[in-house]
């Protein structure tokens, strides 16, 4: 795969980088990528310790991780959107930088007060960096090669999400928590150094910032959030449903704001064209589908079945290990062949995959749900890469950061939205684990049948 992705042809240098600096920024990407996928693993196997360490209570300690998750997810859009003012190469630098100074400072801290400045710090700068990520492919690679880029942006994600849990249960096992944190620094700094030689410069543009909408865009994602967050805890419904009811006005008058704002965060070009909308929607279903499964799956190996924390992270793993393989292989055949068609291939393989886990939940042994967890992870890197590719590549090169953007964000929207339908189900009387999995599968199906619709619609050729 490595020697396809770097080979080079008569043409390459005008339609993106070649020898030494392509090889230095696609490394640039993987790190910081791996780094930010890593955290949630790392930091939430922390907690317990982190409370413990802290004398504080472990709801408490959850903010240590919800709080990055907030400033993260609601920083999407205006770090894109910031882009085309600043160029993509100076706020992806400047994400790494804070992201690596906010691991530096959490690192030291020694309070929980200190602990949570310095992970909003880290939450910004992790915003930059996946809101930025898969659209510097698009300054990196040829189009010929795009999808063979993305496939191995899903190969660092997978092994993120593979090895989080385990790295951070080894690095608690040998030092203190700090570590946790600790471990960013020196990668961060080596990535920051190769970012400054190796990403393609560009100048400050005569354009201006949608502040407004920004804000809007804030208030809509962390409202939303933190109503996911306070629902997964059983907080008052009265709170859950003022922090719902401010991002749906939010949502609303961003929408309202993007048709009218001279240089809009998201411009709303983008949905004209139907492919790009069309697997908008499916990213959406696909992750609330992933989203519940990765929440539900937990409970289900350890509550029902009696499986230890390290048991359940080896029952697990076939998922990712899954997306190792397949991940990389789709975004290949991605760069040869229709994206909907390889997108609608993988998610049959994950209908599949989700109805029997469901199917299988309460058959008392964990072994029968390594087949279908092994079928979830194949059938989702054949969807997700050529996805993706189609939602980078099919938006305009001068739009692509805010392509980039739009997917970091329906990706967020659908993992917490997945989490929350979990937590909702568990709370209601007649609620289960099963019951969790078997409609996390019915919104899979729901994303096949949208990815079905998608073939009808007229593929273009987008030039690089």
């Amino acid at each position: 795969m490595l020697k396809q992705l770097f080979e080079e042809r008569p043409g390459d240098g005008a339609l993106g980088m070649v020898g030494l600096q392509r090889r230095s920024a696609t490394l640039v990407v993987m790190l910081a990528t791996l780094m930010v996928v890593l955290d949630l693993g790392l930091v939430n196997i922390a907690l317990p310790t982190l409370a413990t360490a802290l004398e504080v209570s472990e709801s408490r300690a959850v903010w240590v991780a919800t709080s990055y998750q907030l400033v993260c997810a609601a920083s999407l859009l205006s770090f894109a959107a910031l882009s085309h003012l600043m160029g993509q190469w100076r706020v992806f630098s400047c994400g790494l930088v804070l992201y690596t100074l906010g691991a530096l400072g959490a690192s030291l801290a020694m309070g929980l007060g200190w602990l949570l400045f310095w992970r909003v710090v880290q939450g910004l700068g992790g915003a930059a960096i996946l809101s930025l990520g898969p659209s510097l492919y698009r300054k990196i690679f040829p189009h010929r090669l795009l999808g063979h880029a993305i496939g191995l942006n899903a190969l660092v994600v997978a092994f993120g999400l593979a090895s989080g849990p385990s790295l951070g249960g080894v690095v608690l096992s040998m030092a203190s928590w700090h570590w946790i944190f600790a471990l960013n620094v020196p990668v961060g700094l080596v990535a920051i150094w190769l970012a400054w030689r190796s990403l393609p410069y560009e100048s400050w543009r005569r354009t201006g910032f949608d502040w407004p909408g920004a804000l809007l865009s804030m208030l809509m994602m962390s409202g939303f959030l933190l109503a996911m967050e306070r629902l997964g805890h059983g907080q008052s419904h009265t709170l859950i449903i003022g922090l719902a009811v401010l991002s749906l006005l939010a949502f609303a008058a961003f929408v309202w704001r993007q048709g009218r704002a001279p240089a809009p965060l998201v411009p709303l070009s983008l949905f004209a064209e139907p492919r790009f909308t069309s697997a908008s929607v499916v990213t959406v279903l696909a992750f609330i589908a992933q989203g519940a499964a990765f929440v539900a799956l937990p409970f289900l190996y350890q509550t029902l079945m009696n499986a230890s924390p390290l048991q359940a992270a080896l029952l697990f793993t076939p998922w990712p290990m899954a997306l190792l393989i397949s991940g990389p292989l789709a975004g290949r055949l991605a760069d040869k062949y229709d994206p909907a068609l390889l997108s609608a291939g993988g998610l049959v393989l994950f209908v599949i995959g989700m109805a029997g886990l469901a199917w299988l939940s309460s058959a008392g042994s964990a072994a029968y749900l390594l087949l279908p967890s092994l079928l979830c992870g194949l059938g989702y890197g054949f969807f997700q890469a050529p996805n993706n590719r189609e939602i980078i590549g099919y938006a305009p090169l001068a739009l692509s950061a805010s392509a980039s953007g739009v997917l970091a964000s329906l990706r967020t929207f659908g993992q917490c939205q997945g989490s929350a339908m979990v937590a909702l189900i568990m709370a209601l009387p007649f609620g289960s684990v099963s019951l969790a999995l078997w409609l996390a599968a019915a919104v899979a199906l729901a994303a096949l049948l949208v990815s079905v619709l998608r073939l009808s619609q007229p593929a273009r050729v987008v030039a690089s």
